[in-house]
């Protein structure tokens, strides 16, 4: 696992379900500090950065020493490396698709001229010199809807001229619903699951609250944006739902499980079995059905380290 700092409920997934299936799993958590609350149910390796440029070096010792099997990102910043190791080294499961596709999604301006390609509908993009207010701004590299900036007026607008290259400027919807669906797709290309649920409550970028729910429309769409998109294994899929028009637009992918994503294993799509299973190369079928109005709420509970080791 990169980056899974505080996934502690999908890590307890994954040792739950290898158990079912009798596999022996042992899980590592590749972080910065060793002061992180995954510690509960991982081994903790404190290693480079996602853009040392000794990483890979370091991560290929780590493997071949630990006999890694899978690798899984959990933050942005990992999924290059996790796809990058992958091609150069092999021997390994990753649940990703190629990384020339994944790459292009960190790119907010540049994702957006993507799925215009593929026609998928999205929110007008606009330029500094053709647009329409209320505009959003969003860091072209941002991400947990951090630097963010609504504007309203020519004046606004003006103080991110100078800088504007480094933002996605589009067009505003202030009544509207922000819709997830948690997917997995096979290796070999086989849409397994699409969950659709809608965010509730969202603490520091990250969803607080969830419910899942029925939407033939938005599945459709996602099942579309996959296929034309050609992405592989776990992929995340932001929609927005402007409650004005009735409009379901594409904002943004992310190619990897999103932290809300255990509301939809609750659900049904058993993603922990999915991964397992392809990594062993076993077949897996595509979901029939999930519970709909499902709802999880998240809740604080700590861990306790004495000089860096964990209190159990």
């Amino acid at each position: 696992m990169h980056g899974g700092a505080k996934r502690v409920s999908i890590a307890k997934m994954f040792l739950a379900e290898a158990q079912k299936m009798d596999i022996d799993l042992h899980l590592y958590s590749w972080e910065l500090q060793p002061v992180v609350p995954i510690a509960e149910v991982a081994e903790i390796v404190v290693g480079r950065r996602c853009d040392d440029p000794l990483l890979l070096e370091d991560l290929h010792s780590f493997t071949i020493d630990k006999g890694i099997n899978i690798m899984i990102p959990f933050i942005d910043p990992a999924i290059s490396v996790v796809a990058k190791y992958r091609d150069a080294y092999g021997g390994i499961f990753a649940p990703l698709g190629e990384l020339s596709g994944v790459e292009g999604m960190f790119d907010k301006a540049r994702a957006a001229q993507i799925f215009q390609d593929a026609e998928l509908p999205i929110p007008a993009t606009y330029t500094i010199a053709e647009h329409k207010f209320p505009i959003i701004a969003k860091p072209r590299f941002g991400s947990a809807s951090q630097g963010i900036i609504i504007i309203n007026s020519e004046d606004e607008l003006s103080q991110i001229a100078p800088v504007a290259q480094q933002y996605l400027l589009q067009e505003y919807i202030p009544h509207r619903e922000e819709i997830t669906v948690d997917c997995y797709v096979s290796q070999s290309g086989t849409i397994i699951a699409t969950v659709p649920r809608r965010r509730i409550a969202v603490i520091g970028g990250e969803v607080s609250r969830t419910i899942t729910i029925d939407s033939p429309e938005i599945i459709s769409l996602s099942r579309q944006t996959l296929s034309s998109l050609n992405l592989r294994g776990a992929v995340t899929i932001q929609f927005i739902h402007d409650t004005d028009s009735g409009r379901i637009l594409l904002m943004e992918i992310n190619p990897r499980l999103g932290g809300g994503v255990v509301c939809s294993i609750h659900a049904g799509a058993n993603i922990p079995h999915y991964i397992l299973a392809e990594a062993l190369n076993q077949p897996i079928s595509p979901l029939p059905a999930y519970l709909t109005n499902l709802e999880i709420t998240r809740y604080q509970q700590e861990i306790t380290f004495h000089n860096g080791i964990l209190i159990k």
